[in-house]
């Protein structure tokens, strides 16, 4: 299964690193958060397929995030990764709103076959939609596959993550720091040109041919995709 997103909630950085980067190698985009707090803001904006939950987390515990994230009806599925591994635990963790459970230590291959899993039982069900539409756009997230007016279009890594994200924000305006926060995991000086030369190359690709562009830049402000026709 290729193209998930996934968000890492866990305080050992180590840890987190090596799993943001077997991620990434498998194909995947890996975020992470330190503690629970900055856990739950990202979780809360929603965009992912997966959450992956340390239990003992600084600031808001494991438990507590995910507690809060089903009050305000966010389903995401999460699996909860754990080194309290017993039965009682396995269970608070379930009863708390996690839809799986590993205890450390655990092999790799098994995270993210569970994981992919969560994902396969997610798009099969209502909630984070898996094909994007704006107007004649429209973005198959499985497939990882594009189309404007029924003709496919071809797009790099960072184009399509850059596209999706602009996508589920259709009609409203994204800065350039919510770019770099969400696309490129930069956390810099937003003056920075990188975003301006893929957007630039995205345009290019879904707008060229086209009377009325879809893909605007708000001056000062950032960029917004929208169906112009309308």
């Amino acid at each position: 299964m290729s193209g998930m997103r996934i968000l890492i909630i866990e305080d050992d950085r180590e840890a987190a690193g090596y799993l943001v980067k077997a991620f990434r190698e498998a194909g995947h985009v890996a975020d992470h958060a330190a503690d629970g707090l900055d856990g739950y803001g990202k979780a809360s904006e929603g965009g992912y397929d997966v959450l992956i939950v340390d239990r003992m987390l600084p600031k808001m515990d494991g438990l507590s995030l995910i507690g809060g994230l089903r009050e305000q009806k966010i389903e995401t599925p999460v699996l909860i990764l754990s080194a309290l591994g017993q039965v009682d635990d396995r269970v608070k963790g379930l009863r708390a709103g996690g839809d799986d459970y590993l205890a450390k230590p655990y092999a790799f291959s098994e995270l993210l076959a569970r994981v992919e899993a969560l994902a396969r039982r997610k798009s099969g069900a209502s909630g984070d939609p898996t094909t994007l539409r704006v107007g004649g756009l429209e973005l198959d997230r499985l497939g990882h596959k594009l189309t404007r007016n029924g003709k496919e279009i071809a797009l790099q890594p960072r184009e399509y993550r850059l596209l999706e994200y602009l996508m589920r924000h259709a009609g409203q305006v994204v800065t350039r720091t919510m770019l770099l926060e969400n696309v490129w995991d930069y956390h810099f000086d937003p003056q920075t040109n990188v975003i301006d030369v893929h957007v630039s190359r995205l345009r290019g690709k879904i707008d060229k041919g086209y009377d009325t562009p879809m893909l605007h830049t708000v001056r000062g402000a950032g960029y917004m995709i929208r169906d112009s026709a309308r």
